[in-house]
């Protein structure tokens, strides 16, 4: 498919309005992950902002597709895409994590308006995913429940025994995004647990596998448009990214895992991602 070049655009400055988001949410509370949640940006924007069948005005829609943020540290991502698109207002990102916010550290769906699944504990989401999928299935659902994992979080078992489950159910309407930006909270995912060859451990599984640059909407666009005429397998989708994209000092920093920045960062950060004077 033919990707417009306007469509690109809306969708890169969508990508950008969320970036401003995570900065400013994670500097208001002096706590957060930015890296993962940069590094995931450009996916999630996809997805909201085009991709999913969704209503925000109605969370609860029974005909929307699903999206499940394994890596809940990457929450900042997730609830400024949510805003941007209309569940609750923007204003509301001011109160992350401030005592009785809807929006804390990690998702919560008993809290938040569009957020699907609480996550957080890493490893668990691709399992809440397949009972999701599996669901739409046994209800003759014509919905994709989508679910963006971390590579760090690839360590854990339950992550394989979730992808064994999904390729014994046939669950062609469960699509799993790897956030490959090759760093973990102690560092490097290569030095702390190597998960490589990663795409042939996905194809073992009986998964349709594909990677992409995490950042080129264009290559995002085509990988969900293939994995929605995939039939018969679920699909996973290996994102390289580059954490902390969009903020020159957090690229590749290990250090803004989950930390905030100070004043001075703060302010270099906002004028790299385009913010003027006035704050816009």
């Amino acid at each position: 498919m033919v990707y417009t070049e306007q469509l690109i655009e809306q969708l890169r400055e969508r990508a950008r309005t969320v970036r401003v988001r995570i900065i400013e949410m994670i500097f208001t509370a002096k706590s957060g992950h930015p890296g993962g949640s940069l590094s995931a940006t450009d996916i999630m924007a996809a997805l909201y902002f085009h991709v999913m069948k969704h209503k925000p005005d109605d969370p609860k829609w029974e005909d929307r597709d699903r999206f499940v943020l394994s890596k809940g540290h990457a929450a900042p991502a997730l609830y400024a895409c949510l805003a941007e698109a209309g569940y609750f207002p923007v204003e509301e990102l001011k109160t992350f994590r401030k005592l009785g916010s809807m929006l804390q550290g990690h998702p919560d769906m008993r809290k938040t308006p569009g957020v699907e699944a609480s996550t957080g504990s890493e490893g668990q989401g691709l399992s809440m995913g397949v009972g999701m999928a599996l669901a739409a299935k046994l209800d003759r659902k014509l919905t994709t429940t989508y679910v963006l994992l971390g590579d760090g979080e690839c360590d854990c078992g339950q992550i394989w025994e979730a992808a064994m489950s999904a390729s014994f159910f046939k669950l062609d309407n469960l699509v799993a995004i790897v956030d490959r930006n090759k760093l973990q909270l102690d560092g490097p995912t290569e030095q702390i647990m190597s998960i490589e060859p990663l795409i042939d451990k996905w194809k073992a599984f009986g998964w349709h596998a594909l990677e992409i640059d995490g950042h080129d909407f264009k290559e995002i666009l085509g990988a969900f448009e293939n994995a929605s005429q995939t039939k018969g397998r679920s699909t996973v989708i290996i994102a390289h990214t580059l954490k902390g994209k969009g903020v020159s000092f957090m690229e590749g920093a290990v250090a803004f895992h989950g930390k905030a920045p100070n004043k001075e960062q703060h302010a270099q950060a906002m004028k790299e991602l385009g913010v003027g004077a006035d704050g816009k």
